[in-house]
């Protein structure tokens, strides 16, 4: 069997990847579900929180296994080191694109609440991923409303300067060419959770 080699990027030597005696098909038979990452891109105030925790609510109560990683929630622990300068959203996505992975490969349904405003970071994701397994959700709210809720006034910040790198203001948010999924928050959100959950297809 061929030994697979430590990845360019990657530091540490002597390491060899390890594989364990269950397989996704063995796990999704378990869980009576496939695993996905479900990644819910767009502005900050465009509803991606509302809506990735409304899926897991509907996924949960269905049966189907599944969590919700959410931006604000992963910079208190595992990326509490990254700003928001480019580089710093380069790692913060390349990060929580490995731990989607685990996620993914444990069986269970990831979703996430990232801004993620580079199409390359979220690519590089897709990347990580078997054909199937990656759904980009573009939260298109246009710029104006995502402002006029602000409610946590950090429109209101950036306009006046006081936070810098904000995306769609100070910084570029480039929106998906061809998300998998696009939902339009103006619409109820029962109705954008049903879109959501119906296109995934988590048959096993």
């Amino acid at each position: 069997m061929a030994i697979e080699r430590p990845p360019e990027g990657v530091r540490a030597s002597n390491i060899v990847r390890v594989e364990g005696q269950v397989s996704r098909t063995e796990r999704a038979f378990n869980l009576g579900h496939r695993s996905k990452t479900v990644w819910f891109t767009g502005l900050s105030g465009s509803g991606k929180s509302t809506l990735a925790f409304a899926v897991e609510r509907a996924l949960i109560d269905d049966g189907v296994a599944a969590y919700v990683l959410d931006g604000d929630n992963i910079r208190f622990g595992l990326n509490a080191d990254l700003g928001f300068s480019p580089e710093d959203r380069t790692e913060n996505i390349r990060r929580i694109g490995e731990v989607c992975r685990l996620f993914s490969d444990a069986g269970v349904v990831v979703l996430t609440a990232f801004i993620s405003p580079y199409r390359a970071d979220r690519q590089r994701v897709r990347d990580l991923h078997a054909d199937g397994d990656f759904v980009e959700v573009f939260v298109d709210t246009p710029l104006e409303v995502c402002e006029q809720r602000d409610v946590k006034g950090l429109y209101k910040k950036a306009r006046a300067g006081e936070i810098p790198d904000f995306s769609g203001i100070s910084a570029p948010y480039e929106p998906p060419e061809n998300p998998d999924i696009r939902v339009d928050t103006a619409q109820e959100l029962d109705d954008c959770v049903r879109q959501i959950v119906n296109a995934l297809d988590l048959a096993r």
